[in-house]
């Protein structure tokens, strides 16, 4: 498939083109370039992609976008990263279907994932999504530049950690629907209070096409603050969570064997569904979901049965077996990234699973002078989580390790390898284990360490 011409690539971003070329996708990392990729050559402050143009095209590449002179087949511009913003801009003028934009403190990616999966259902091969977390100011212009020209949907997912950044990837996304899952206070380090966390997350609203729909969390604390926000932008609002006057409410949740059998209200409509992922935030998840694809114009059906067939993703909720013993234990990767507020979700997981439950946390970090508060006041979860063994990894972790001293039984450790070392030895059959921790942490090495049995 084509998605772009060197023609194309050349009139959008204003640059010369070598010569005729195409291309049928789009990649900045020479590692992740593949058979017939256009090869984005970024200059940051510590690389530059011009160096590796030789591993581009020797794994494939069928172009390249350039700044410097090269001997290979390109289109050449005066700043590569302004070129991709470019292309991410044309990619979405030329698009005629529905885009969605989805942020928030918690669960963007989760929900991002799983709306897409909704919007397969409904056009097979025709919605495209941003791939792993590409949510910041590359990943942003590079998923829309990968988006065929005949998508129906379009999900993108827009992230930041100071003012401002969410407003400039809105106006590449144009979103005709806006989603914030929630604010709390991930990234607070940046920022003076959570209120401007959630005037920073309400900046999606700013892109909102015209008539766009903005979709927002009724049961957060930010909820009115959030609401006059999208009413400077849109007068079509929508809200999901628990409370009775949400557009989309969660009637009943319950845990069955397959995951959670939840019954919703969607307007003036009932819907009944499984929901594979466990857990409170996963229902939130669920609920705006469904506002959304009821938004786009989706299929609330089929959208359904997206969500009973949905799996955790490495890093966020993945759930595998793993040797232990003499037989297996149940593993719950959770490793990708940590704030307060999620913490306390999957440690609410955690709590209904059976036999033996180990908790596997990594410090929480982005959290400023808060950060001792913020850790410590974790205790109360943690004990309600009944495990029977809690592994603590980072410096960080060292004013909870305090707060539960002489409650449960903790285990605080450096880093990543000497929690591997202790786990390995603490691990029996029908154990359930929770890894949870900021990125930056490491915990998914000790992820894999387990899975391969290392």
């Amino acid at each position: 498939m084509t998605l772009w011409t060197s023609a194309d690539i050349a009139a959008a971003t204003g640059g010369a083109a070598s010569g005729a070329f195409t291309a049928s996708g789009v990649a900045f990392d020479s590692r992740e370039v593949g058979e017939g990729d256009l090869f984005v050559a970024l200059k940051g402050e510590t690389t530059d992609g011009h160096r590796f143009l030789d591993q581009a095209f020797a794994q494939g590449a069928a172009g390249a976008l350039v700044s410097d002179a090269s001997a290979h087949p390109h289109v050449r511009v005066a700043d590569t990263s302004e070129a991709l913003n470019a292309l991410g801009r044309a990619a979405r003028a030329r698009m005629g279907g529905t885009v969605i934009g989805v942020t928030g403190s918690v669960g963007k990616t989760s929900a991002k994932e799983a709306l897409w999966a909704a919007l397969e259902r409904a056009a097979p091969g025709a919605a495209h999504r941003s791939l792993k977390s590409y949510n910041n100011h590359v990943g942003v212009p590079l998923s829309l530049s990968r988006m065929p020209r005949d998508t129906r949907f379009g999900v993108f997912e827009m992230g930041m950690n100071h003012a401002g950044e969410i407003a400039a990837l809105t106006r590449l996304v144009r979103p005709h629907v806006a989603i914030i899952t929630w604010v709390t206070s991930a990234h607070i380090e940046f920022f003076k209070s959570e209120e401007g966390i959630a005037d920073a997350k309400a900046e999606i609203f700013q892109g909102l096409e015209p008539g766009g729909t903005a979709i927002l969390p009724r049961d957060n604390r930010h909820f009115e603050r959030l609401l006059a926000a999208a009413k400077l932008h849109t007068d079509r609002i929508v809200t999901f969570g628990r409370s009775d006057d949400a557009d989309v409410r969660a009637l009943e949740a319950m845990r069955v064997p397959a995951g959670q059998f939840v019954t919703t209200r969607v307007g003036e409509r009932e819907l009944s569904f499984t929901l594979a992922q466990p857990g409170a935030h996963w229902v939130m998840n669920a609920l705006a979901v469904l506002a959304a694809v009821d938004a786009a114009g989706g299929d609330l059906g089929l959208a359904g049965l997206a969500l009973a067939e949905l799996n955790g993703m490495p890093g966020r909720g993945e759930r595998t077996l793993v040797e232990a013993g003499e037989g297996q234990a149940l593993l719950i990767d959770e490793s990708y990234n940590a704030n307060p507020a999620s913490v306390r979700a999957t440690l609410a997981v955690l709590a209904e699973e059976p036999g033996r439950r180990i908790a596997v946390l990594g410090e929480m970090r982005e959290l400023g002078h808060q950060s001792e508060a913020l850790h410590a006041e974790l205790a109360e979860p943690v004990l309600a989580a009944r495990a029977e063994l809690i592994l603590l990894v980072g410096e960080a972790m060292a004013p909870l390790a305090h707060a539960l001293e002489r409650k449960a039984n903790v285990v605080h450790v450096p880093d990543t390898a000497t929690a591997t070392e202790r786990l390995r030895a603490e691990l029996r059959a029908g154990d359930a284990v929770l890894v949870k921790g900021s990125n930056g942490v490491g915990l998914s090495r000790l992820v894999a360490a387990l899975r391969n049995g290392a």
